[in-house]
């Protein structure tokens, strides 16, 4: 059975893309067209296929090109978001949305073994890796970290800033779940109305073992995936 006429262009695509830096530019439809020997909606058809795929994205009047790659995360990592990103050579920064003390919500308390009458310090803020905004970050810290309030929370990096108030975050317990972006989400993410964004449920506990942070971060989930390694212990039955 012959190959159908727009995967063959997808195919050739695909190639193109994987020897290409984000953001290049691909051939035009037009010119898919004349390579291929089809009609313009033969071409469509084919961009359109990589567009779902999250591997391209188009421009009205200015293209087709190729889609950034997706930053790998360790599901479950304490590492902030500002270390993860440095580790893999790439640039990370903030836009602050919310910082203060507020009454602590039920979920929140007891996730931090908090007193139901409690405050938590509340960070919300925009995360980008070289100027692309990829998460929406909302964390709950007990309040003797106050003072990280006081901290550059746009360029820094809030683990180190709970680390010299003497939190150090070593522990982390998280969940994934995918969902519909809301509004503000797409707006923050700049993502497309039928966006999908990961949120990762994370409690982190300092070296003493006590929680000290709650956070849900909300990825852009055509710019992230997660990843999971596990070890078989050699204890257990074979």
């Amino acid at each position: 059975m012959s190959v159908p006429r727009y995967r063959v262009i997808a195919d050739y695509l695909h190639e193109l893309i994987v020897s290409s830096e984000a953001d290049a530019l691909l051939p035009s439809d037009a010119e898919l067209c004349e390579r291929f020997e089809v009609s313009r909606m033969t071409a469509r058809n084919a961009v359109q296929l990589l567009v779902t795929e999250g591997l391209v994205y188009r421009r009205r009047g200015q293209g087709t090109f190729v889609a950034p790659r997706p930053v790998p995360r360790v599901l479950g990592s304490p590492l902030s978001f500002t270390e993860s990103m440095r580790r893999r050579g790439l640039q990370a920064s903030s836009q602050l949305l919310h910082g203060e003390l507020i009454d602590a919500d039920a979920d929140a308390a007891a996730a931090l073994h908090l007193d139901a009458d409690s405050q938590v310090v509340l960070v919300e803020r925009l995360r980008f890796t070289d100027g692309v905004p990829m998460a929406l970050e909302r964390a709950r810290l007990i309040p003797e970290l106050a003072g990280v309030l006081r901290e550059d929370l746009v360029t820094g990096s809030l683990h180190r800033a709970m680390e010299r108030a003497g939190h150090d975050p070593v522990r982390s317990a998280a969940h994934v779940s995918a969902r519909l972006a809301l509004p503000r989400e797409r707006r923050l993410l700049d993502t497309s109305s039928d966006g999908v964004v990961l949120c990762e449920q994370r409690v982190i506990s300092n070296s003493a073992g006590r929680p000290v942070e709650q956070t849900v971060t909300c990825y852009a989930a055509e710019r992230y995936w997660f990843e999971l390694t596990e070890h078989r212990d050699g204890s257990e039955a074979r």
